[in-house]
């Protein structure tokens, strides 16, 4: 009985060695500090680390404000605008940082399914893109000769280029200005963004510029709602989208008025600084027409 025992206690440690041991190798820290198990099916990691001492999700829950119902009737005055924001600006760099760039949350949204996009045929909203076209339109295609040393041959391949996000240096934005008799007070509701792209040729040399696709405001304010932005005042109580464009927090310019020839500021004031001073005359007027509705 002894002897068995002792067989037993021998096998039993065996089988425990080698236990330790197979964990030993199939778990390991990586680089960051993470414990990784690893199998021979797949690798399976631990929970990611929260960047901060608190979980924030208050954001993910949060609507946008509903706007107040206007009637018809009590309309008697509008204005369409269009405008561009320039990101270059100071104020605008929000829109380009890194940490989560408009682009991107609009784009994740449309593939998402929750926003439809809009061709830039017209300002319209009349022809939605599909998700193939979505998907062409967030990378490009280009064909380089290629040398091979070893049959003194060149092959052509295809290269597909991710779009870079950096070279969205502008938004068009289209809007309603209107003075709603219920209330007394000029307001403003935004229809559309597009995002304005460079496009650049084989040298790397600007072409031209124009809108990427058209989204629906409307539609992207529950997004916009729930997508923090930088706010350089305080870490904690952080920007929306939707507050952003809500507050009126970036500067931008006038490049058309609604006009019976569909013409836009640049079609008539061929010099940049009489298209900005028709920019300012165009905003002023609107300011200008709620102070002359009132006597004192």
């Amino acid at each position: 009985m002894n002897a068995i025992t002792k067989v037993i206690g021998i096998i039993t440690t065996s089988l425990l060695v080698l236990t330790s041991t197979l964990n030993a190798q199939n778990t390991y820290m990586t680089e960051a500090g993470v414990r990784v198990t690893s199998d021979s099916k797949d690798v399976k990691a631990c929970k990611k680390p929260r960047d901060g001492f608190y979980d924030r999700y208050l954001h993910k829950e949060k609507m946008p404000l509903p706007y107040d119902y206007v009637h018809e009737k009590d309309v008697f005055w509008e204005k369409r605008i269009w405008r561009e924001v320039d990101t270059r600006e100071k104020m605008n760099h929000v829109f380009i940082s890194p940490h989560g760039p408009l682009i991107t949350t609009i784009l994740d949204a449309a593939k998402g399914g929750d926003i439809t996009l809009y061709s830039t045929w017209d300002d319209q909203f009349t022809q939605a893109l599909t998700q193939a076209e979505i998907q062409g339109l967030m990378s490009s295609s280009d064909t380089i000769s290629i040398y091979d040393p070893i049959t003194f041959r060149d092959s052509i391949v295809v290269v597909n280029n991710d779009m870079n996000w950096e070279d969205i240096q502008k938004y068009r934005i289209k809007e309603v200005w209107f003075f709603d008799e219920e209330t007394s007070t000029l307001g403003v509701r935004i229809l559309g963004i597009a995002p304005i792209i460079n496009r650049y040729s084989d040298n790397g040399d600007l072409m031209n510029s124009g809108p990427m696709f058209w989204a629906y405001y409307p539609e992207l304010r529950k997004t916009f709602a729930q997508t923090e932005t930088f706010n350089p005042m305080n870490d904690g109580a952080r920007l929306s989208w939707d507050d952003i464009f809500e507050a009126r927090l970036f500067s931008s310019y006038v490049i058309k008025e609604s006009n019976i020839q569909d013409r836009r500021i640049k079609d008539y004031a061929k010099n940049g600084v009489n298209a900005l001073l028709e920019s300012e005359r165009i905003q002023s007027e609107i300011f200008n027409f709620e102070h002359d509705l009132w006597s004192y």
